[in-house]
C-alpha cells in the first residue's frame, strides 16, 4: 500500500516513504528525509535535514527530528540523523542533525521508548532497546548503550558515556560516565548498586549477578584505585566473563566514571 499522507500535511516531492507510510495532519516533511515501511508519523510534526527513519516507528505529534544542531560551530555542513525501526517517539521531542566536527551523524538505534519533551543533541549515539522517561536530555556527543534506563529529567553531560544495563532517577545529573549495569541518582550521579531486578527481567543468571555484584564492590566499596580496581577485575574476569563488559567499558571511558 502506498503512503498515506493527509490531504493538509506537506511533503517535499523528493522526500522517500516506504510503503504503508501514514502521515497526520499539518506534518511537514522535508526533501532528503527517507521513512520506512509501516511508520506513523503524526500530527503537526517536523522532520527536516538528511534524516533517515526505519520502519514500524510511531512519532507522536509535535516532534521535531533532523533539525540544524544547537552549535554555534555548525556552519551548514550536510550531516545525518539516522533513526532505526520499531521505536516509540513520543510528543514533543528533538532529535538534532550531527556535525563535521564529531561522526557527522546522530544515530539512535532499534526498539527505544522515548517518552515527552526528550532531547537529543547532536552527534549522540543511542543503542537499542533503552528508555528514556519524560524530560531526559541529552547535551552532544553523548552515548547510550543498549538497555539504558534514563529516569525523567535526567540530564546527561556532553561527551559522557552510559553504559548497557544501567539506569538513573529522576533528576539525576549525569557529569561522568556510568558502567555497565550500575544504578546511579544524584546531583551530580552517584552510584547505588548494580540494576539487579531490570538484569533478572534479562535473563541474567543468579550466578551472572552474583559475579556483578561482586565486581561492583570490586569498583565502588574496596577502597582501591581505578588502576588497582581494574587490575583487580581483570583477575576475576577469568572465572567470571559477565564482567567483561564492565572491563571493556573502563578501557575507553575518557572522563571518568562516577564513584
Amino acid at each position: 500500500m502506498a503512503a498515506l499522507i493527509h490531504q493538509t500535511a506537506i511533503v517535499h516531492a523528493g522526500a522517500q516513504l516506504g510503503e504503508n507510510v501514514a502521515v497526520g495532519p499539518y506534518t511537514i516533511i522535508g526533501e532528503h528525509v527517507e521513512i520506512g515501511d509501516n511508520t506513523i508519523v503524526g500530527p503537526h510534526v517536523v522532520i527536516s535535514g538528511r534524516t533517515r527513519i526505519g520502519c514500524e516507528n510511531r512519532i507522536f505529534q509535535f516532534c521535531s527530528l533532523g533539525e540544524v544542531p544547537q552549535d554555534k560551530k555548525y556552519a551548514g555542513e550536510p550531516t545525518c540523523l539516522e533513526i532505526g525501526d520499531r521505536n516509540t517517539i513520543r510528543e514533543f521531542c528533538s532529535f538534532n542533525l550531527g556535525t563535521a566536527l564529531d561522526a557527522g551523524v546522530t544515530r539512535v538505534g532499534d526498539d527505544n521508548w522515548i517518552m515527552a519533551y526528550v532531547h537529543i543533541a547532536h552527534d549522540c549515539q543511542v543503542g537499542n532497546r533503552t528508555v528514556f522517561a519524560n524530560n531526559a536530555q541529552l547535551a552532544g556527543h553523548v552515548h547510550i548503550d543498549d538497555w539504558a534506563i534514563l529516569g525523567g529529567y535526567t540530564g546527561v553531560h556532553q561527551f559522557c558515556r552510559v553504559g548497557a544495563h544501567t539506569m538513573t532517577a529522576v533528576g539525576t545529573v549525569v557529569l561522568q560516565d556510568i558502567p555497565p549495569f550500575v544504578m546511579a541518582a544524584g546531583n551530580t550521579a552517584s552510584p547505588f548498586g548494580i540494576n539487579a531486578e531490570g538484569l533478572k527481567r534479562r535473563g541474567f543468571s543468579a550466578e551472572a549477578l552474583l559475579a556483578l555484584k561482586r565486581a561492583y564492590r570490586t569498583l565502588y566499596k574496596s577502597g582501591l584505585m581505578l588502576d588497582e580496581a581494574r587490575a583487580k577485575l581483570a583477575q576475576e574476569v577469568v572465572a567470571h566473563p559477565e564482567i567483561q563488559p564492565l572491563i571493556d567499558f573502563l578501557a575507553v571511558s575518557k572522563r571518568g566514571i562516577i564513584r
